[in-house]
């Protein structure tokens, strides 16, 4: 995933301006104006870090140096210093809040994303995990791209990425065969169409109607395994890209990855993040 810098400069300045409201009232009183600090980012706990190249992007708009010591996506551990910082002590006070809440919350994400995969993976199993559309609004970016960076595939992006026909749409249209075809008949060549089902036989239905991935909504490890089945008795399972979404977790991952899904795709990814611990700490005031 990539923004022109100005892009995504013009997407961080926001968060800022929305934390520092009128001005950050507490430094303005207690640090003298021309200060200048350095000042490091630091890991609390190991990790997968994300947001680098934001947290980088934001203090340079900024006009504060930043110094990026690891790479995303890289592995740290704990105590690791992320990056070293130098400029205006105003300025960087103004701005750590939204710089940390940028690099935590993504390096939360990558870091559970590359936990996943990992279990997955040593379990044996070669599933894709997935995150979905569950992000908090403004962050759809940030969060899709700590996925990526901890190794996970960013699922549709925004809804003009694929067609995805869901319960809501079958419910209004009537049945899946009826939906895929009004849809196959408009779409371009150049978008995939993918079917949520709810049932066994409503998973062979949108395979025959001519669905390119079938999604298993709420299903359990059984029917899965049931619908997986079927789809090859069917001769279908090599047609048809297969996804199982909901009700996935941590704890239930590996029973879902042994179903011959190729996908599985998680809320809970991004909709129940937890942060990875870091601090900015100044450790030399280089002249007041």
């Amino acid at each position: 995933m990539f923004l022109p810098k100005r892009v995504l400069e013009e997407k961080i300045r926001k968060f800022l301006e929305e934390d520092i409201g009128q001005g950050d009232i507490t430094t303005s009183l207690a640090v003298s104006s021309g200060t200048i600090v350095e000042a490091e980012v630091v890991a609390k706990e190991a990790g997968v870090v994300a947001g680098v190249e934001e947290a980088v992007t934001l203090l340079e708009s900024l006009n504060l140096q930043a110094e990026a010591l690891v790479a995303d996506g890289s592995r740290i551990e704990e105590k690791t210093i992320i990056m070293k910082i130098v400029g205006d002590a105003r300025t960087l006070l103004a701005a750590e809040r939204t710089l940390l809440n940028l690099l935590t919350r993504m390096s939360g994400i990558a870091t559970t994303t590359n936990r996943l995969i990992n279990k997955v993976q040593d379990a044996g199993h070669k599933t894709r995990i997935a995150c979905t559309r569950k992000v908090a609004p403004g962050l759809l970016y940030f969060d899709k791209r700590a996925v990526m960076l901890g190794g996970g595939d960013t699922h549709r992006l925004h809804m003009d990425d694929l067609v995805l026909i869901k319960d809501n749409h079958l419910a209004i249209i009537g049945n899946v065969a009826d939906a895929v075809k009004k849809v196959r008949n408009a779409v371009s060549f150049s978008k995939k169409i993918e079917v949520e089902v709810t049932d066994v036989k409503e998973a062979l239905v949108a395979a025959k109607a001519g669905a390119d991935i079938v999604m298993f909504d709420n299903f359990s490890p059984q029917q899965v395994k049931e619908a997986v089945a079927l789809l090859e008795r069917e001769g279908f399972r090599s047609k048809v890209l297969i996804e199982a979404s909901g009700r996935i977790t941590e704890r239930n991952i590996l029973e879902y990855a042994a179903t011959g899904v190729d996908v599985l795709s998680l809320g809970e990814l991004t909709d129940s993040v937890k942060a990875l611990d870091m601090s900015l700490e100044v450790v030399e005031v280089k002249r007041k």
